[in-house]
């Protein structure tokens, strides 16, 4: 073999690993030479031949031929919408030629301008796509920006203004809006010419009148044009403001310039409350906040005073307290003043990080030392003679007033005017001298004072960072911010219900990332020290996800900017972006292994401790009490000695979020400390036990958190008692009380709590001793008759969980017991569907231990109790799949069904189980009448009305057709059930249109047909029209496979079904009005047309059923199916015509003028159909008669009129019309037929 490996090449025996190395290197290689077009489609847009043949035909066309291309390009387009960078590549390829279309139809708009118009708007929608994908400043790189274009974009502007948007929806867009956006941009760089404009302007070419200093009649129309603009909603307002800054701030400008300033001056002073003016004033804002940022500072200084003044008294005005986005704009705006005060330069005292480069570390002497203040931290800087003049700068006495308002900004109630302030803040500072910056960060650590609100908390914070990320915050002054950013992390203001201060946590975790990208290591060594525990701290047990993740990026940014920190790399995988995603994950995952590192043990413990346990979040608290359990087997002992001690003394604490979990609490950590093999001491056994007498002592159970804190009590005693906790028989005694009083709660969460609880009570406790044993079941057995409803839920569950030691004593008591119980309640008023499916639950749980003891148990007498199971358990369990019980709160029986079929496959295969172990007498545990039963009751299941009960039974019998260990016997017709349910994992049962083609196969199987039908007949004539239209053409589908005997004994099998279905279910409405509706909906696909023997028997059980069934019925819905049946069958030329005949003339008298109207209808139609109803002669007055009534209008025949109806129908009157006057008496006496609301479910199908 040796020799044989040694023979091969070396080139076949390279790794898969070489393989894929390979195959990059030689892809990276094709991309060295491919050319830019296919390394860009390789790597960026994927849809760019899509893309790019639509813009082909678009320009090769020089218009927009077909529009869905505009709508196709917008939809790919869209999807870049947060990875803009990648469509860059392709911006001069699309919007080059797309804005030459657009100029060459601009310089025809004096012709055609409507026309050119509609060609030049879809053209726009594509480029302002662009725009909001990539930005403007991208896109407009690629806009024509010839001299000669300025006039010719003005004049596009023009005609675009004159035309009024139709919508402003986007998918109903036809450009307007986009079209002047784009003009506006185009405009933008077209302005930026470097000539005098009025020497492009030819409107004034050869006027005298034109004077050196006026205004260019071509910038008078774009001043127009954008003061329309700024009073809009849309973009154009904020691309209009942008035209406004480069057109403005030219320096052959000023007239305009002060013209605008005296105009906005009017606006800004302006008291009229409008939405027109309001909009206005946002324009004008958000236009002096552009050109503040790009005008020369010696032309702003003239309108300083006065734009200062206007937005100091407009930041006071009721129109700024009710609109965030002014308020911003005021904020930008005050900031940008600040900054033409101040003259521009880089300060020297601002802190500048090392680079980190090995020739620099090389380099470096330790002689070397650094500016002083930096502690270490920057780069040595020689002294600058500009250092004394910042000194003495000359601050403006504005500049405090600016500053004032910034701070306020930080407290603003819209976290958008805060942002802006703090970049404020950070912007106004780096001009300021190093005094004046610390003053400044002194007033905003003044906002972090307790008197404060959650919006300075977070303004401050985001004011920290802007400093931070500036260099403007010097390491000198980390003793006075750490801490505050450490309270920062932990920010929770309880408020009513719930809290507030996420938005604080998640701007303080932007502190501490700021920190880490602008700091040397050096300087943050210590401060690392401080914030990481807090940092891992919030990143693991914050209630939200978005702090979760925000602190978690902060550490992780620190532990790669700030070098070597102790186990910095493993925690940043073990605390990732997706496993902090999940909450319990958080606690219980994350938390621990973070837990194993030193120096987070200690401090996880005291935030779950302090923080967590009393957590206004029920659910939080709950996570605690697991996470400080799963963190006791680090060190036992500390929990014991303190954490424990902490927890008893809480448990009856004042506070209820404080007590509830600390009881929760206390008995996960005890619980912990056992499974680690701790052995606490006597005396601490003591004070555990006597937690649950002292809550009851003080009542702790009354008013408001009584039920939590059981749900708290019970979860308590099942950790002491897994734990095996020493107490008293008083103490054993008063737990047993107060578990039975809990399972008798109405809260079904408290009574599982309890049910759990008593199954590990009884376990480490009450095994060995009968008399106790003995009066727990009695006790239990005697509450399963109890009228009180919820102690019969708790009972029957609490049975099921009782060990096989105890329940042996009284099996055959508690099965009969538990058998009765599941069966529906004589008395109305006792009736709960709960109850029952507990029962159902109980009595499988029961049947299982059971039937699990040993076979070396001398008093074992397996036999009776399994015939008894077969007898009793199993005939119960198949009469529960047919609980229907309805209501207000819907089908409540189809809880109980589902327990029902789980209860069916458990049961069977504990009876199969024993089959081979009583050879001699197998058939009497297991025999194909139980089997045929057994699988018709969960196969009608799987074809009802409810998704999640089809899923429950389909995936039933596939397990009991499958099953690995256990083989059940005696299937009827077993591979065709494997064909319809094959072994198959993931198929998608509750999806009706997979489920019921499969299913009605079954309706060929005489021993399935019944039950598919009875519930079949269910979906197909419900009211959910998905369903109904899924299951209607799945039979109809079934029905039209095969061709002649096939099809017909199909058919016969089907009449013969539904004929059952009406007699089995006789009166009863929930099954018979779908029924009626089947058949109808099967008349109307013309089933049924041929004239064999099963359809006339079919015609004459339906008939003879509809007599019975639509005599006195109240049910709209079950009369109107039955008329309509009864005309179909009127048509039919055979004697049964006759009497469907005279059952729908007797609808004619019907009280229900509906009914009255439909009968008529149907009568006609039948008459038309069937000649032989009527001689030819009489034919048409029997017609007559039958429209004349206005039916809608209420009125009714006369009786004069029903003797001549009867006389030419050749039928007798007293049996047409002689339920009319006992109908009449029994609408007197009868009762509301919607006095319950069962009784409306029910009639309405449900």
């Amino acid at each position: 073999m040796a020799a044989t490996e040694e023979q091969i090449p070396p080139a076949k025996i390279e790794t898969e690993a070489d393989a894929v190395k390979v195959e990059e290197e030689e892809q990276e290689e094709d991309d060295e030479h491919d050319s830019k077009e296919r390394v860009l489609q390789r790597y960026f847009l994927q849809e760019w031949n899509l893309v790019k043949s639509l813009l082909d035909g678009i320009v090769s066309n020089g218009r927009v031929v077909v529009p869905s291309s505009v709508q196709k390009i917008q939809s790919i387009m869209d999807k870049y919408q947060e990875q803009g960078q990648l469509v860059e590549p392709y911006l001069e390829t699309i919007v080059s030629p797309l804005m030459l279309i657009i100029h060459t139809k601009a310089a025809e708009l004096d012709t055609r301008s409507d026309e050119i118009l509609e060609i030049i708007k879809p053209i726009c929608i594509i480029i302002y796509t662009l725009v909001t994908v990539c930005g403007y400043k991208s896109v407009i790189k690629f806009f024509p920006h010839q001299v000669s274009d300025l006039e010719l974009a003005v004049l596009l502007l023009e005609k675009c203004h004159t035309t009024a948007s139709v919508s402003s929806l986007r998918q109903e867009s036809t450009g307007e809006m986009e079209a002047k956006c784009v003009t506006l941009l185009w405009l933008s760089i077209l302005v930026l010419v470097p000539f005098d404009i009025s020497s492009v302007d030819t409107s004034i070419a050869g006027d005298e009148s034109f004077g050196v200093g006026d205004i260019a009649p071509l910038v008078l129309k774009i001043l127009g044009f954008c003061k329309d603009y700024l009073c809009s909603s849309g973009p154009m307002r904020r691309i209009s403001g942008l035209l406004l800054s480069k057109l403005l701030t030219r320096p052959d400008m000023g007239k305009a310039f002060a013209s605008f300033v005296e105009w906005t001056d009017e606006v800004l002073s302006s008291k009229e409350d409008s939405v027109v003016n309001h909009f206005r004033l946002l324009g004008v804002m958000e236009a002096l906040a552009a050109i503040f940022k790009t005008a020369s500072r010696k032309v702003l200084l003239d309108v300083l005073p006065t734009v200062l003044n206007k937005v100091t008294v407009l930041s006071k005005s009721n129109t700024a307290t009710r609109s965030p986005l002014l308020r911003k704009y005021l904020i930008k705006l005050t900031q940008r003043i600040g900054l033409v005060c101040l003259p521009h330069r880089l300060p020297s005292w601002r802190y500048v990080a090392r680079t980190a480069s090995l020739s620099e570390n090389i380099s470096t002497g330790p002689t070397q030392r650094l500016a002083p203040g930096h502690a270490g931290a920057a780069v040595s800087q020689p002294e600058s003679p500009d250092d004394q003049e910042d000194e003495d700068m000359d601050v403006p006495e504005i500049l405090e007033e600016i500053i004032e308002m910034l701070l306020s900004g930080l407290r603003d109630t819209d976290t958008v005017v805060r942002w802006s302030a703090a970049k404020g803040i950070g912007r106004v500072s780096s001009r300021l001298t190093s005094v004046l910056s610390e003053e400044v960060l002194s007033s905003v650590l003044e906002l972090f004072s307790p008197g404060e609100g959650d919006g300075s908390w977070h303004g401050g914070c985001l004011a920290l960072a802007e400093l931070a990320r500036r260099g403007l915050l010097l390491p000198r002054s980390f003793p006075q911010v750490v801490p505050i950013i450490v309270k920062a992390l932990h920010y929770d203001v309880r408020r009513g219900p719930h809290s507030v201060g996420s938005h604080v946590r998640d701007a303080a975790a932007y502190v501490c990332w700021a920190f880490g990208r602008a700091y040397y290591h050096k300087d943050m060594k210590n401060v690392l020290d401080q914030l990481a525990p807090d940092l891992l701290i919030v990143g693991s047990f914050d209630r939200e996800v978005n702090c979760r993740r925000a602190a978690a990026a902060a550490f992780q940014e620190n532990v790669g900017r700030q070098g070597n920190y102790p186990h910095g790399i493993d925690i940043v995988n073990i605390a990732d972006y997706f496993s902090l995603s999940s909450r319990v994950n958080s606690y219980l995952q994350v938390a621990v292994s973070i837990a194993q590192y030193e120096g987070y043990l200690y401090p996880f413990v005291d935030e779950l401790l302090y923080n967590k346990i009393c957590h206004w979040d029920k659910s939080l608290r709950e996570l605690a009490a697991k996470a400080l359990a799963a963190l006791v087997k680090y060190e036992p002992e500390y929990f014991v000695n303190y954490v424990l001690e902490k927890l008893i003394l809480c448990t009856l604490s004042t506070d209820l979020c404080m007590r509830h979990g600390a009881t929760l609490a206390a008995g996960e950590v005890v619980l912990a400390l056992h499974q680690c093999g701790y052995v606490l001491s006597a005396d601490t056994h003591k004070r555990i036990a006597g937690i649950v007498p002292a809550i009851e002592k003080a009542r702790l159970y009354r008013g408001k958190g009584g039920e939590i804190m059981r749900l708290a009590v019970s979860r308590f005693i099942e950790c002491i008692s897994s734990s095996h906790v020493t107490f008293s028989e008083r103490t054993e005694r008063i737990l047993l009380d107060t578990l039975t009083v809990n399972l008798g709660h109405p809260n079904s969460q408290i009574q599982n709590a309890a049910v759990r609880a008593v199954q590990q009570l009884v376990q480490s406790y009450l095994i060995g001793n009968d008399k106790k044993a003995a009066d727990l079941i009695s006790k239990h057995l005697k509450h399963l008759t109890d009228p009180n409803v919820a102690v019969r839920r708790g009972s029957a569950l609490a049975l099921g969980v009782l060990p096989h030691e105890l329940l042996i004593a009284k099996w055959n008591d508690v099965l009969l017991k538990l058998c009765s119980a599941c069966k529906i309640e004589v008395n109305p008023e006792d009736r709960d569907a709960e109850a029952r499916m507990n029962a159902v639950k109980g009595l499988t749980s029961v049947c299982e231990t059971l039937t699990q003891r040993r076979a070396s148990d001398p008093e074992n007498d397996d036999l009776s109790l399994l015939i008894l199971i077969k007898t009793e358990v199993m005939d119960t369990l198949l009469k529960a799949l047919d609980d229907y019980s309805v209501d207000n709160r819907g089908d409540v029986g189809s809880w109980v069904r589902e327990a029902a079929i789980h209860g069916l496959e458990k049961c069977t295969y504990i009876l199969c189980k024993k089959v081979g172990d009583h050879t001699n007498d197998s058939s009497s545990l297991y025999d194909s009448n139980l089997a045929n039963r057994l699988i018709g009751g969960i196969v009608k299941q799987g074809v009802e009305k409810m998704d999640k009960l089809r899923e429950t039974a389909a995936k039933a019998l596939q397990r009991i057709l499958y099953h690995e260990t256990v083989t059940v016997p005696y299937i009827p017709y077993r591979e065709k059930l494997e064909e319809v349910i094959p072994n198959q994992e993931g198929l998608r049962w509750a999806v009706p249109t997979f489920s019921f083609p499969r299913f009605v196969q079954l309706l060929g199987l005489p021993c399935y047909s019944k039950g598919v039908m009875s519930g079949l007949i269910i979906s197909t004539g419900g009211l959910q029209k998905s369903l109904k239209e899924a299951s209607f053409s799945a039979l109809l589908q079934y029905l039209g496979e095969g061709e002649g005997n096939e099809q017909r004994a199909k058919e016969s099998g089907m009449c013969d079904d539904i004929l059952w279905i009406l007699q089995e279910y006789k009166k009863c409405d929930r099954v018979i009005v779908p029924c009626l509706k089947t058949i109808e909906e099967l008349l109307d696909e013309k089933m049924f047309q041929n004239q064999e023997a099963y359809t006339l028997s079919f015609y004459k059980g339906v008939v003879d059923s509809l007599a019975i069934e639509l005599r006195a019925s109240k049910i709209f819905a079950k009369l109107e199916a039955g008329v309509v049946i009864l005309g179909y069958i009127a048509s039919v030329s055979e004697p049964i015509s006759k009497q469907a005949f005279s059952q729908l003339l007797s609808f004619l008298a019907h009280r229900y003028p509906k009914i009255r109207e439909k009968a008529a209808e149907e009568a006609c139609l039948a008459l038309v159909r069937n000649k032989t109803l009527v001689t030819e002669d009489k034919s048409e007055r029997v017609k007559d008669i039958i429209t004349t009534p206005c039916w809608e209008a209420g009125m009714e025949l006369t009786q004069s009129q029903k003797l001549e109806l009867c006389e030419l129908a050749g039928l007798e009157h007293g049996v047409v019309f002689r339920t009319r006057s006992r109908t009449v008496t029994k609408t007197i006496t009868a009762s509301d037929e919607n006095a319950s609301y069962s009784a409306l479910v029910d009639s309405s199908g449900f």
